[in-house]
C-alpha cells in the first residue's frame, strides 16, 4: 500500500448526490451528501435538472477533499442508470432536463414497438426488455420534442450520455465523451455479446451515432480533472452504473454470487460469469463489469419501489418523521394483520414489467393501524425480493446463491433484514460498511491506479457485519406469500392501468 492510497467516490444517485473518501483498506473516511429536487411536469414523469447535479458533485467532492489527510489516488464514479442526459458540445449546457430512469412517458411507445414484433430482437442483443425504464425510448422522445434536437443531433453538435457520462465531460473540462460497458448495457442500444453499439437497434430507435460515448472498460483512465475543480488534477479511473458497482462493492465476483440494493428501487445482480445465459422472461441479462476488455454478466432484477414506499409513509402519508421508525413499529405487532402493500407507484418493474400497474394496499380493516401499514411497506420489499431471485435463477444454468448479500439504506434495518431471510428462505449477509455503490467506485479506481492488485485482493478487503438465518417455519412462511399473490393479482388486474 502506498501513501497515495486514499479513493475518492462520486455516488450520484436519484435522490442525493453523495461523495465518500475511502482508504485503501476500504474505510470510510469522510462523506458529504446533498438532496436534490425531482420534477414531476405530468403523471409518470420524472426529471432531473442536471445543473443541480452538477452543483451538488462539485460542493460535495470539496467538502470530502478538504478532509483528506494524504493524496487522493483517484477518482471513481457510481450513478443512476439508464437516466437520460444530453447536452451542447460547444458549451457543456443540457437541452432539457434529465428524463429520469423512473419515468414512464414512452410506455405507449415501448408498447407499439412490442405489438410491432421487435422485443425478441432487442432482447437477443441487449438482454433487455422493450420498456421505458431504459435510456432508449427517452433519448428519442427528447430528440422528437426539443426544437431542433434531432437536426443538430445528426450534425453531431449534440451529446448524449447516462449520467456518468456528463459528470465525466464536465469533470474533464468537456475533454471526454466516455462511458463504460456496464452502463452502456443499461442503454437499450448496446450489443452485449459484440461489446459495441447496435446498429440495427440505433435505426430502431432514430439515433443518430454522432450523440454517443465512446465504451471503455469498467476500470481503466478515463481521463484527469480539471485543475479548476479541486485544485489539483485527480485521475478518474473506475466508472460503473450504481447496481454494478455495489456488485462490486459487495465484492460478488464469482457465479452464483448475488447482492440486493436496496435504495429508492430495489435492484438484484447474480453474478452469472464468462457468458450471458438464457433467464426467465421476467429477468434482465446485463454486463456486471469488463476488465481488460473481457466482460463479466449478471441476471438482474428490478425493482422500481422499495426505499420509495417508506418515503411515501414519510412524504406521502406523514405516518412516519424518520424511515428507522418502521422497525419499531413492525417489531411491535405480533403479525401483518392481512394487510398487504403492492408499491407500484410508477408501475411494476421485474418480473412483471407492467408500467401501468399501480399500488394499492388490501386487507385493511378498523383495527388496522398505521404500525400495519408501516409493516406492509417494509414486507412488500421482501415479498417483490423474493419474485426477483425466483426469476434470477429461474433457469436450470444459472445457479443460485448460497446467500444473498444486501445493502442500501434499508439494510440497516434489522427487523426487514430477518424477514427477508424468512421469506426467502435463505441467509441474508449485511456487511460492515453499507455503502457497497460508492465502495465498488472506489475499488474499480483503486484497481486500476495500483492501489489493488486484482480482485482477490478486494475481496479480501470485504468485511461480513451480521448474518440472518431463516427462522419462520413453513406454514407460515407460505401463508404470507399466498397473501402477497394475492395482493399482486389485485394490482395488475386494476382498471387503474386505463387511466393516463
Amino acid at each position: 500500500m502506498t501513501s497515495r492510497s486514499l479513493l475518492l467516490a462520486i455516488d450520484q444517485g436519484t435522490t442525493s448526490t453523495r461523495s465518500l473518501l475511502f482508504d485503501g483498506s476500504g474505510r470510510l473516511k469522510a462523506t458529504a451528501q446533498r438532496e436534490f429536487p425531482q420534477h414531476y411536469p405530468r403523471s409518470g414523469w420524472v426529471e432531473h435538472d442536471l445543473e443541480d447535479i452538477w452543483r451538488d458533485v462539485l460542493e460535495t467532492a470539496r467538502e470530502v477533499i478538504e478532509k483528506a489527510d494524504a493524496p487522493i489516488a483517484a477518482l471513481g464514479i457510481a450513478n443512476q442508470r439508464e437516466t437520460v442526459a444530453v447536452w451542447d458540445r460547444a458549451t457543456g449546457a443540457p437541452i432539457h432536463r434529465a428524463i429520469v430512469w423512473q419515468d414512464r412517458r414512452t410506455a405507449d411507445q415501448c408498447a407499439l414497438l412490442r405489438r410491432d414484433g421487435v422485443e425478441a430482437m432487442a432482447r437477443a442483443q441487449t438482454g433487455l426488455l422493450l420498456d421505458p425504464y431504459f435510456s432508449a425510448t427517452k433519448l428519442a422522445w427528447i430528440l422528437d420534442h426539443v426544437a431542433d434536437a434531432r437536426t443538430e443531433a445528426e450534425r453531431g453538435k449534440l451529446a448524449f450520455g447516462t449520467i456518468d457520462s456528463f459528470l465525466l465531460w464536465r469533470l474533464t473540462g468537456g475533454q471526454v465523451h466516455a462511458t463504460d460497458a456496464a452502463n452502456a448495457s443499461r442503454t437499450l442500444l448496446f450489443d452485449i455479446h459484440r461489446q459495441c453499439w447496435s446498429d440495427e437497434l440505433l435505426r430502431l430507435f432514430r439515433i443518430p451515432a454522432a450523440l454517443l460515448p465512446t465504451v471503455r472498460d469498467n476500470s481503466c483512465v478515463f481521463g484527469a480533472t480539471a485543475p479548476n475543480w479541486f485544485g489539483v488534477k485527480i485521475p478518474i479511473a473506475g466508472m460503473a452504473g450504481d447496481q454494478q458497482a455495489a456488485l462490486i462493492g459487495q465484492a460478488c465476483f464469482e457465479p452464483g454470487m448475488a447482492k440486493a440494493t436496496y435504495g429508492t428501487g430495489c435492484f438484484a445482480l447474480l453474478n452469472i460469469g464468462a457468458r450471458p445465459k438464457p433467464t426467465d422472461p421476467g429477468a434482465l441479462t446485463t454486463v456486471a463489469y469488463r476488465i481488460d476488455g473481457v466482460p463479466t454478466y449478471a441476471a438482474e432484477g428490478a425493482i422500481f419501489s422499495a426505499g420509495a414506499a417508506v418515503k411515501w409513509l414519510r412524504d406521502g402519508l406523514g405516518l412516519i418523521k424518520d424511515p428507522a421508525q418502521t422497525q419499531e413499529m413492525a417489531s411491535g405487532l405480533a403479525s401483518n394483520h392481512g394487510v398487504y402493500m403492492v408499491p407500484a407507484f410508477v408501475g411494476l418493474g421485474a418480473p412483471y414489467w407492467d408500467p401501468n400497474a399501480r399500488g394499492l394496499i388490501c386487507g385493511l380493516t378498523l383495527d388496522a393501524s398505521a404500525a400495519h401499514i408501516a409493516r406492509a411497506a417494509l414486507e412488500s420489499v421482501a415479498y417483490q425480493t423474493l419474485d426477483l431471485m425466483a426469476a434470477l435463477t429461474g433457469d436450470a444454468s444459472v445457479r443460485g446463491p448460497q446467500a444473498l448479500r444486501v445493502d442500501g439504506g434499508m439494510a440497516a434495518n434489522d427487523w426487514f433484514c430477518q424477514f427477508l431471510a424468512d421469506i426467502l428462505d435463505a441467509p441474508v449477509e449485511r456487511p460492515i460498511m453499507l455503502e457497497s455503490t460508492a465502495l465498488g467506485a472506489a475499488y474499480l479506481a483503486g484497481l486500476s491506479s495500483g492501489v489493488y492488485a486484482d480482485f482477490a485482493a478486494i475481496a479480501k478487503a470485504w468485511a461480513k457485519g451480521r448474518r440472518f438465518d431463516p427462522s419462520m417455519d413453513a406454514p407460515q412462511r407460505a401463508r404470507l406469500i399466498d397473501g402477497w399473490r394475492d395482493a399482486i393479482r389485485r394490482a395488475l388486474a386494476s382498471d387503474a392501468r386505463s387511466v393516463r
